[in-house]
């Protein structure tokens, strides 16, 4: 297996520069008419492999699958098995974080050996950068990469993340830490999280690394407002778009329709 940012770069160049979300909410189960149960999930599932099959990266959100337990992560496995036998790179929203042997053992699931180690995975800094070195290293020694939320979109993080350390605000901090382990570990080994509502977004040109972008469509990114984000790279930026494309559900064709469109209102990220 080579390494994340060589894999992603190559995947983005054939299939496009787009993210699709698997959310599995129980009102999107709903409005598809299937059951809220993990006979549902699956369901919903099978049809966002089916649909998502000829794109670049897809990003399951853990959450709505551990809901359901055991059973729920049964399905998780099996989805992302799917993706990957179909090309696609697997992103889990898992948003990990902790410190020591517990990150560690974080590690191990997603970018180790487990039956849950995705292409790459999502990983909260707020316990400091340097808690998660054992998240990163795991995933360089195979091949995985992680995407690091520098700045949400949500409104209680800008407290945090808008303070200053050192003279800098805190998402600037993360981007730049996360821009030195790329020095060391190798380009594109660690992405960043960047909400695409935003108004304020640190700048992540010298970042060696590709910039996640949730939000888009539905939420209120605009695809044509994304063009140097941040003072964003050509090809850095990886838009993740979610319930714009789930909402014309749940038929297959319809749900490929959808994501084919935000495909295109976003190739120009990619020249």
């Amino acid at each position: 297996m080579g390494g994340f940012g060589a894999r992603l770069a190559d995947a983005i160049s054939r299939r496009g520069p787009l993210c699709l979300g698997i959310d599995p909410h129980p009102e999107l189960l709903r409005a598809w008419e299937l059951p809220v149960s993990p006979a549902g999930l699956a369901a919903f599932c099978d049809i966002c492999v089916q649909a998502y099959a000829d794109f670049a990266v897809v990003k399951p959100q853990v959450a709505f699958f551990e809901a359901y337990g055991a059973a729920g992560y049964a399905v998780l496995e099996r989805t992302m098995a799917g993706l990957r036998e179909a090309g696609v790179l697997v992103l889990a929203d898992a948003k990990r974080g902790d410190i020591g042997s517990t990150m560690a053992a974080y590690a191990a699931a997603w970018t180790g050996e487990s039956p849950l180690a995705a292409d790459a995975v999502t990983a909260s800094p707020y316990l400091g950068f340097g808690s998660l070195q054992p998240l990163l290293d795991s995933a360089a020694a195979h091949g995985r990469g992680v995407f690091v939320l520098a700045a949400t979109s949500n409104p209680e993080g800008a407290s945090v993340q808008r303070a200053l350390s050192d003279g800098r605000p805190v998402a600037q901090l993360i981007v730049d830490e996360a821009a030195a382990a790329n020095r060391t570990m190798g380009a594109g080994t660690v992405g960043v999280v960047v909400g695409a509502t935003l108004t304020e977004v640190p700048h992540v040109g010298e970042l060696a690394g590709p910039v996640l972008v949730p939000g888009v469509g539905f939420q209120g990114g605009r695809p044509d407002a994304l063009r140097g984000l941040g003072g964003a790279v050509s090809g850095q930026l990886l838009p993740a778009v979610s319930r714009e494309v789930l909402r014309a559900g749940p038929d297959v064709a319809a749900v490929r329709a959808a994501a084919q469109r935000m495909r295109d209102e976003v190739a120009y990220l990619a020249e």
